[in-house]
Parts: C-alpha cells; sequence; structure tokens
C-alpha cells in the first residue's frame, strides 16, 4: 500500500479518537459537576448537562438504582466507556489499513 493511503487512514483514525476522547471527557465533567453539586443555573454547567444528556440519551435512564448519584454516574459512565471503546476500537482497525 502507499504511504499516503496509510497516512490518511491515520489522520482518520486521529479524528476518531479526538471526537471520542471529547465525548467521553463531556460525559465525565458532567458526573463530576453533578457529584459536587455544581451550580445548575451557570452557563457551563447547563451546556454540560445538555451535551452529556444527548450524548448518553441511550443509558442515562438504563439503571434504576435508588440514588441519583449512582443512576449518574453508571449511566453517563456507561456511555463514556462505551464511547472510548468503540472509538479507539475503529481507531486502531483503520491503522491496520
Amino acid at each position: 500500500m502507499s504511504s499516503r493511503h496509510r497516512s490518511g487512514s491515520g489522520s482518520v483514525a486521529t479524528a476518531v479518537v479526538v471526537v471520542t476522547d471529547v465525548m467521553a471527557l463531556i460525559l465525565g465533567l458532567w458526573i463530576l459537576m453533578y457529584l459536587l453539586d455544581a451550580n445548575r443555573g451557570n452557563e457551563l454547567v447547563e451546556f454540560v448537562q445538555g451535551a452529556a444528556r444527548r450524548l448518553a440519551g441511550w443509558s442515562y435512564d438504563l439503571f434504576t438504582f435508588d440514588a441519583a448519584w449512582a443512576r449518574v454516574v453508571c449511566g453517563y459512565g456507561l456511555a463514556a466507556i462505551v464511547y472510548l471503546a468503540i472509538g479507539h476500537g475503529l481507531a486502531n482497525r483503520l491503522r491496520r489499513l
């Protein structure tokens, strides 16, 4: 294969890793803000919460723990782990092309 094709695959793989890492960072940041009882009236907190809720729409109410903090950690944490696993796995596959 040409080095040009491999370089393109590497660039795409890097972009995939960056995007999934940012997604996981947003989810992790929301978990931290929730646990630290951040002011939900603050614009940054509202933004992070909204972005995290969109990213974890499929998982944020997946668990039914009695404690709200456990639901947040598990629901949003699961989404972050899945995004990281899929993103890094896809990037590794792209690098091998």
